[in-house]
C-alpha cells in the first residue's frame, strides 16, 4: 500500500515574543519540526503549512488537493481561538481525511459547562459547579472554590488568583475574568489531592485507547504554603518561575490498583463520550480517600509533550510508531457524512 501524502497544518505564531501568553502559542512550532522529522523517518510524503489569519490562503492551499490527508496540529490563533474548531469544521466541509479528533469533540470540550453537564449525565464524577450569576452567586457549593474562564484552554485564564477563600474573593475574581476575557464564568468546587493526567492513544485503528502511563503535576512539598497547588499557565508555560519550578511533570505516576482501575475506566469513558479520535488526554484530581473527579478533558494536547512521548516508551512504542499510528488512524477513515438524506421535496 503506498504511503498517503501528508500536509502538516500549524498555527503561525501571532503574539509578539514578549507576549505573556507567547510561550503556549508557539510551542506548536516544535510539534510541527518533530512530527515532520517522524514522517520523514517513516518515509511518508510531507508538507507543512502554516496558518495565519489569511483565510483565502488556507482555502487555496487546501484546494490544491496535492495531499491525502491533513496531519492537525492546528490550536486556533491566539486572538481568534475557536477557529481551532472551525478549521476542523472546514476539513470535513471539504471531504479531507485529518488526524486528530473532530470538530464537535473539539467544540464541547472548549465550552467546559456543557463538558461536565455531560459528564454528570453520563454519571462520571466531576467537581460540582455553577455557572456565575450575580444575582445568585454559587455559595451553596462550598469554600474553596475555581474560577475559570468556561471557553479558553491550555491553563489561559488560571493564576494563583483562581482559587478564592470567601465572597470577596469570589467577586473580585469573577469581576477580573470577565473583564479579561469575557464569555460565561465556570465557579467549580475546588478538590484537593494529587493532579493526575491520563493520555490517551488509539494504536490500532479500533478506537478503543490505549491508557498510557499516568503523568502527575507533582507539586512539591511546601508549594502550598506560597502557592495553591493547581496548574496555572505559569505553572505550565514559564520555565523561569518559581511556580514552574515547583509543578514538575513526572511520567509513570504510582497509585493504588483501585485508583488504576477507576482511572483507566473513567478516563476511556470520558473518551468515548466525547467522540474522541487518535489520542486525547484527561485531567484529573485524585482525593486522599482514593476518589477520582474529572476535570476536564483535552482532546487536542500537545502531541510532543512528555507524557505522550515517555507514556508511549510505557506501553512499548516508539514515538515514530505513534505517528504512523496516527497517519494510518486519519487515512483508513471515511470523511463521507453518516446519515445524509436526500431533499425529497
Amino acid at each position: 500500500m503506498t504511503d498517503p501524502r501528508v500536509l502538516i497544518v500549524y498555527n503561525e505564531p501571532v503574539l509578539a515574543p514578549d507576549h505573556p501568553d507567547y510561550g503556549s502559542e508557539s510551542d506548536v512550532l516544535y510539534s510541527e519540526k518533530i512530527v515532520r522529522e517522524s514522517l520523514t523517518t517513516l518515509g511518508i510524503p510531507n508538507a507543512s503549512f502554516g496558518v495565519t489569519d489569511d483565510l483565502p490562503a488556507l482555502i487555496a492551499r487546501l484546494m490544491r488537493r496535492d495531499f491525502d490527508l491533513v496531519f492537525n496540529l492546528y490550536e486556533g490563533t491566539a486572538d481568534f481561538s475557536i477557529t481551532e474548531v472551525y478549521f476542523t469544521g472546514l476539513l470535513e466541509w471539504l471531504r479531507l481525511p485529518y488526524t486528530g479528533c473532530p470538530s464537535t469533540t473539539l467544540g464541547i470540550a472548549r465550552n467546559k459547562v456543557l463538558a461536565k453537564q455531560l459528564f454528570f449525565a453520563a454519571d462520571i464524577r466531576t467537581p460540582k459547579f455553577a455557572v456565575w450569576n450575580d444575582a445568585a452567586p454559587p455559595l451553596h457549593l462550598g469554600w474553596p472554590l475555581i474560577v475559570k474562564p468556561a471557553a479558553e484552554d491550555a491553563s489561559v485564564g488560571i493564576d494563583q488568583g483562581s482559587v478564592v477563600s470567601d465572597e470577596a474573593e469570589l467577586r473580585a475574581r469573577v469581576d477580573y475574568v470577565q473583564r479579561t476575557y469575557g464569555g460565561a464564568i465556570l465557579v467549580e468546587q475546588y478538590i484537593p489531592g494529587r493532579e493526575i493526567q491520563v493520555s490517551l492513544a488509539d494504536l490500532d485503528g479500533t478506537n478503543q485507547p490505549t491508557v498510557l502511563s499516568f503523568s502527575e503535576i507533582a507539586f512539591k512539598p511546601g508549594a502550598a504554603k506560597t502557592f495553591w497547588p493547581v496548574y496555572t499557565y505559569t505553572a505550565k508555560w514559564d520555565e523561569t518561575s518559581d511556580e514552574y519550578k515547583s509543578a514538575p511533570v513526572v511520567v509513570g505516576a504510582k497509585v493504588s490498583a483501585a485508583v488504576r482501575n477507576a482511572l483507566n475506566e473513567m478516563a476511556k469513558n470520558v473518551f468515548r463520550l466525547l467522540d474522541c479520535r487518535d489520542y486525547a488526554r484527561v485531567d484529573t484530581r485524585i482525593t486522599a480517600r482514593g476518589q477520582v473527579y474529572i476535570l476536564e478533558l483535552n482532546p487536542n494536547p500537545s502531541i510532543t509533550s512528555v507524557m505522550i512521548d515517555e507514556g508511549l516508551t510505557s506501553v512499548g512504542w516508539t514515538y515514530d510508531q505513534f505517528i504512523g499510528a496516527v497517519v494510518r488512524n486519519a487515512a483508513a477513515r471515511s470523511t463521507a457524512p453518516s446519515g445524509q438524506r436526500r431533499n425529497r421535496e
